[in-house]
């Protein structure tokens, strides 16, 4: 998989996906937002999974996540490219 995650000091967004993470997910991440580096034809599952590698704690979530790709929503399998936005959207509950 050619996906790294990197800080957004030190490149640019031209070459890497931009992560929005909301809620718990953000709280276990550390951070709302987040640039992963793409270098090669990746799926959004690809870079959840990548995730779930440095956040352990958000594996928890990936059968009740939605996904949004440049704010349309999407599946796991749709590709994701440099310049895209993200969005993992767990579950939410109220009234």
């Amino acid at each position: 998989m050619a996906v790294g995650s990197v800080e957004a000091k030190t490149v640019s967004r031209e070459g890497a996906a931009v992560v929005h993470l909301f809620a718990a997910l953000a709280d276990i991440a550390g951070r709302r937002e987040l640039l992963m580096e793409i270098d090669a034809p990746v799926t959004v599952m690809d870079v959840y999974l990548r995730l779930c590698h440095r956040f352990p704690g958000l594996g928890a979530y990936r059968d009740r996540l939605l996904f949004a790709v440049n704010g349309e929503y999407m599946t796991p399998g749709e590709p994701l490219a440099p310049g895209d936005e993200l969005c993992l959207i767990p579950p939410v509950s109220g009234g």
